[in-house]
Formats: structure tokens, C-alpha cells, sequence
């Protein structure tokens, strides 16, 4: 019986926590495909991937043109500099664009000699270089999804191995925790950084909650963190983006919009808007979209200073 109890205790916090949040999302844009890769650069302006359309389109008001063109892009990130860094599966590389969407270079192909399978997102840290992702291939029955780091001088370090599908990836401003969605598993993974690109034992941060009605999937995909250290997730299938405390307690369940939802971003004049891509149902079948939650909770620039 005391599982039982345990259970329905969570279900009601889990509930209570949806009914609080009183947001609806507002439609910005819908487009062809399914979306990936939210970002916003500096002057506001808002990106989108379109991994099945080989295409990042930017934002601009209630239309979306096309920006880049690269095989399949997903995560994606703006350099202090203005140029782009993006996650490009098909590809098997983290690419580096200019300000224009023309791709400059190759920031990542390689890890420790082994060609890169499917990267999927990234987080910069101040230090000049990045952490990101690489699920191609893993499951709950085949994890070998790695993290790898890319330091400054573009040498590209393994992190971590063993994951079933390493997703979104965050570090905290501090530079001391990064935090990983482990999509099959249905949790954020917590690791210590110890030094730039090294990491210790590795936690879990909090188990997420499962699918109900209506829903297809509780895969954690993108992230996001706002000023007070809370994790924003987009919980991919279920159409709604957690938010987790400093301490990985579920603190908000937001409508999202999107029902397979994949990535988040804080963004709007004063930094309190935030930004969800996706699809509206299946990813490869309908049109995607990108909503917007006018939370009035400052966020945190993905940008370093």
C-alpha cells in the first residue's frame, strides 16, 4: 500500500502544479515541418530549425522566411560574436555560420577520432568553448549516447558515454553543474564540472513526470533556465514544458502549445517571453510551429557576456 500512497501523492502535486500555471500560449508562427532549435540573437530576433526541410528559418513578427539551408539542422546556438553555431545530424557535425546563415567552418566532426553520429544540441559556456549532445543510435536497449565538450582552440573532448538518447543540455551560469535530458529515460541528468570539459559523478536531477491521456510520448527534449535557476523543459509528446526547481522539484506544468514539443528559449523586450518549438501532432506529418508564453519571468541569455 505505502507505493500506492506515495503515487497519488506525486499525481496530485503533478496536477496541482498544471492548474497553477493559468498561461495559454500564443500561435507566433506555424510553418512546413516540424521545429527544432530556438534561439534569439542580441537584436531579438528569433530562429528556428526545420530539421526535415533542411532549413533554419528566422522570425519576424507573424512571418518566418528562410535564413540557412544545411542538411538537417536542430540545436543551435548565437556566438558572442553574432555568428551560429548548429547541430546538424545528417551532417554528423556541429556547424559555425556567420551572421548572414552562410556556413564558415566545421566547429565539430570528430571525437577523440571517432566521426560524431547525430548531434543534437548544445550550451556554451564561458570559458569559449561548448558542451553538446549525440543520441544517433542510442535507445533504452543500445545507450551509447555520448556528451563531448569543444574547447576553445575547436579540439572536441568525450564527456560522457552510456546515456539513451542525451537530449537538451544546459550549464549553469556558475559554470559548475551541467544539466543533460535523457529522452528515453524520461529524466535530467546532473554532473559536477570539475574543469572545462571534465565532469564528475553524474546524479539525477528529477524523474519527469509520465504521459496521460492525449499525449504520445514524455521524452525530455530542449531547456532553458530563467534568473532564479529554475530548468525549463520541453517535455516532447506531451505537450507542455516543465519547469524545475534549483532543487528538481516539479515547481510549474505549462500548456505548450505544440504537442511534441522539443525546444525552448527565453526572449521578448524584457527577456520574459518564452519561445517553444515543435509540431502541432506527429513531427514528420504535420505543420510545425512556434508558440510563445508571456510569463513575465525574466530569463537567462544563452548568450556569455
Amino acid at each position: 500500500m505505502k507505493p500506492q500512497i506515495i503515487t497519488l501523492s506525486l499525481s496530485i502535486l503533478a496536477l496541482g502544479a498544471q492548474r497553477s500555471a493559468g498561461i495559454m500560449p500564443v500561435q507566433v508562427v506555424q510553418v512546413p515541418g516540424y521545429t527544432e532549435g530556438v534561439v534569439i540573437d542580441r537584436e531579438g530576433r528569433v530562429y528556428v530549425s526545420l530539421p526535415y526541410h533542411g532549413a533554419i528559418y528566422r522570425v519576424s513578427g507573424d512571418t518566418a522566411a528562410v535564413w540557412a539551408k544545411t542538411s538537417a539542422p536542430n540545436g543551435h546556438k548565437v556566438l558572442p560574436d553574432g555568428t551560429h553555431l548548429v547541430c546538424d545530424g545528417a551532417a554528423h557535425a556541429v556547424l559555425h555560420l556567420d551572421a548572414d546563415g552562410r556556413v564558415i567552418d566545421t566547429a565539430s566532426s570528430e571525437s577523440e577520432g571517432r566521426v560524431l553520429r547525430a548531434p543534437n544540441d548544445l550550451t556554451l559556456d564561458a570559458n569559449g568553448g561548448f558542451y553538446f549532445t549525440d543520441p544517433g543510435g542510442s535507445s533504452l536497449a543500445n545507450p551509447i549516447g555520448t556528451v563531448h565538450y569543444v574547447d576553445r582552440q575547436r579540439r572536441t573532448h568525450l564527456v560522457v558515454g552510456g546515456l539513451a538518447f542525451p537530449n537538451g543540455i544546459v550549464i549553469r551560469p556558475d559554470g559548475r553543474t551541467v544539466l543533460v535530458g535523457e529522452s528515453q529515460r524520461n529524466r535530467i541528468l546532473s554532473y559536477p564540472v570539475i574543469s572545462p570539459g571534465k565532469v564528475g559523478e553524474m546524479t539525477v536531477f528529477a524523474n519527469l513526470p509520465a504521459k496521460g491521456e492525449g499525449q504520445i510520448a514524455n521524452e525530455p527534449d530542449g531547456m532553458c533556465l530563467d534568473a532564479e535557476g529554475n530548468l525549463y523543459v520541453a517535455h516532447y509528446g506531451m505537450r507542455q514544458v516543465q519547469v524545475l526547481g534549483r532543487d528538481g522539484r516539479l515547481r510549474q506544468r505549462y500548456p505548450a502549445g505544440n504537442l511534441t514539443t522539443s525546444n525552448v528559449a527565453f526572449g521578448g523586450p524584457r527577456m520574459d517571453q518564452l519561445f517553444i518549438t515543435g509540431a502541432l501532432g506527429d513531427e514528420k506529418t504535420t505543420p510545425g510551429a512556434l508558440f510563445r508564453l508571456d510569463l513575465g519571468i525574466r530569463g537567462l541569455s544563452p548568450i556569455p557576456r
